[in-house]
C-alpha cells in the first residue's frame, strides 16, 4: 500500500485538476469577474495595479499569449497553481510524518475546505498566492531542518512572489518570522549565516513593485484598507470578528466532519517542545490569529476570501496532534465522505451554473466584442487599439476582441471609451449592444 501511496496523489492531482477545468469550462459561458480583471490588467502590463500586485496579471498574460481567448486556458492556470500547493503540501507533510500515508491524507482533508475546489476556477489574487503560500512553509521547514543556502534561496524567492501575488502574504511572513526566532532562541538549531540569505532575495524580487509603488502614491494598500470598511466604530471592534470566527467555523464543516470519520479518539496531549508541533502552530494558527486579531484592533471585515491560502497545512496539522489516534487500516468510512465531497462539489457547482443565468458568467461576452469589432470595421475606424472603462465591460471587451486592445480601467459604469488607429476615441453604451 505504501508504494502506491505516490501514484494515488498523482491520480488524485490529475483528477482534481481535470474535473476543475472540464466543469467550469462546460457551464459557463464567461470568465468569472476577476479573472477578467487580471486579464486587463494583463493588457497593460505594469509592476501594480489599482488594487493589487501585478503576479496574476502576470500569470494570465503568460497564458494569454500562449493560448488567447480561450476560457479553458485560465481554469487550466487556476488549477496549476492549486495542484503545486497540494505537492508542496504533500512534500511537507511527508518530511513531517516520514509517512506517505499520513501525507496524502494531509492534502485529501483540504476537499473538505471549500477555498481549494468551489471557488478554484475563478483565477484571482487569492488563488495565486496558493503555490507560494505552500511553498514558503515548505521551505521554510526545509531551512529548519537542513541548514542549506539553496533552500533559503527558495525561501526568499517564493516569498517574494508571494507578497507580489497579495500582500496579506505578509501574514504568512510574520507566522515564519516567530517559527525562526523560535529555532534560533529557543532551540538553538539555526547558527549559520544563511539565515540572512533570504530576506535581501525577498527585497530583490519585490523592488521593482516597491518603486512602483512609491511612484503611484500606495494606491494599492490604500485600496486594501478601503475594502475593510476603515477603522470601525466601538462595536465593531467585537461584531467583526465574530462575523468572521463564525464564517470561518461554518466554511470548515466538511473538514471537521472529515476529522470525525479520521480521528478515532478525541485526546490531545500537546508537547510544546516538539518543534515540528511548534513549526505547524505559527505556520497555520499563527496568520489565521493574527487576521483575527486584526479585525479586534481595527475594528474591520475581513472577508471571506481572503482566507484562501490561511488553511493549506490545517490538515497537516490535525493529523500530526491526533496521530496517534488514526488507524491507517480503517479508512472506509473518511474515504467514502472524501469521494462523497470531492463529487460534490463539482456537481453542485455545475447546478449553479446551470440553473441560475443570470450570473457574470452567463454575460455574452464574446458576442458584444464581435459587435464592438463591427461597428468598428464598418465605421471605417479601424483596429481598436484601446479601451476605457470598468474592469467587468472594458476587460470583457479587451479579452475578447481580436485585436487584443489594452484595457485602461477607470470609469464606474457602462459607457466604454474605444480608441482606434484611424479615430481618437468613440463612446459606446454596453446596453446598446446586447
Amino acid at each position: 500500500m505504501t508504494k502506491s501511496v505516490p501514484k494515488i496523489f498523482f491520480l488524485f492531482l490529475f483528477a482534481h485538476l481535470l474535473i476543475w477545468v472540464l466543469v467550469p469550462s462546460l457551464t459557463n459561458l464567461n470568465l468569472p469577474l476577476d479573472t477578467i480583471e487580471a486579464l486587463a490588467w494583463g493588457s497593460n502590463l505594469d509592476w501594480g495595479f489599482n488594487k493589487h500586485p501585478p503576479l496574476s496579471a502576470f500569470a494570465v498574460e503568460i497564458f494569454y499569449q500562449i493560448f488567447g481567448s480561450q476560457d479553458w486556458a485560465y481554469y487550466l492556470l487556476s488549477q496549476i497553481f492549486v495542484i503545486i500547493a497540494f505537492f508542496a503540501v504533500y512534500k511537507l507533510s511527508e518530511e513531517i510524518f516520514n509517512n506517505k500515508k499520513l501525507a496524502l491524507l494531509s492534502v485529501l482533508f483540504l476537499e473538505g475546505i471549500y477555498f481549494y475546489n468551489f471557488t478554484t476556477p475563478e483565477f484571482n489574487v487569492n488563488v495565486a498566492q496558493l503555490p507560494f503560500w505552500a511553498l514558503t512553509v515548505y521551505y521554510t521547514w526545509r531551512c529548519i531542518k537542513y541548514d542549506k543556502a539553496t533552500d533559503y534561496v527558495f525561501l526568499g524567492l517564493f516569498a517574494g512572489l508571494g507578497i507580489l501575488s497579495k500582500y496579506l502574504f505578509i501574514y504568512l511572513i510574520v507566522g515564519i518570522k516567530l517559527v525562526f526566532i523560535y529555532f534560533i532562541r529557543k532551540e538553538k538549531k539555526i547558527k549559520s549565516s544563511h539565515y540572512f540569505i533570504a530576506g535581501p532575495i525577498t527585497l530583490i524580487v519585490l523592488l521593482p513593485h516597491l518603486i512602483w509603488l512609491t511612484e503611484n502614491n500606495y494606491v494599492t494598500i490604500f485600496y486594501g484598507f478601503q475594502r475593510t470598511g476603515g477603522v470601525g466604530d466601538f462595536l465593531d471592534h467585537l461584531i467583526y470578528p465574530l462575523v468572521f470566527l463564525g464564517k470561518q467555523i461554518s466554511l470548515l464543516i466538511p473538514f471537521l466532519l472529515m476529522s470525525f470519520f479520521l480521528i478515532k479518539k478525541i485526546k490531545i496531549k500537546i508537547n510544546f517542545k516538539d518543534k515540528k508541533f511548534i513549526f505547524l502552530l505559527f505556520t497555520t494558527l499563527a496568520p489565521i490569529f493574527l487576521m483575527l486579531l486584526t479585525s479586534m484592533i481595527m475594528g474591520v471585515k475581513i472577508r471571506t476570501m481572503w482566507m484562501t491560502p490561511f488553511y493549506l497545512f490545517v490538515g497537516t496539522l490535525i493529523i500530526y496532534i491526533f496521530k496517534l489516534h488514526i488507524k491507517l487500516n480503517k479508512l472506509k468510512k473518511f474515504i467514502s465522505v472524501f469521494i462523497f465531497l470531492f463529487l460534490l462539489s463539482p456537481f453542485v457547482y455545475a447546478y449553479i451554473s446551470i440553473s441560475n443565468d443570470k450570473k457574470r458568467t452567463d454575460y455574452q461576452g464574446k458576442a458584444i466584442a464581435a459587435e464592438v469589432e463591427r461597428i468598428s470595421q464598418g465605421g471605417g475606424y479601424g483596429k481598436i487599439q484601446i479601451i476605457w472603462g470598468d474592469e467587468w465591460y472594458a476587460g470583457n471587451l479587451c479579452y475578447h476582441l481580436k485585436s487584443r486592445p489594452k484595457c485602461f480601467i477607470g470609469q464606474s459604469n457602462q459607457y466604454i471609451q474605444v480608441k482606434t488607429e484611424k479615430f481618437n476615441g468613440f463612446n459606446l453604451m454596453i446596453e446598446d449592444l446586447k
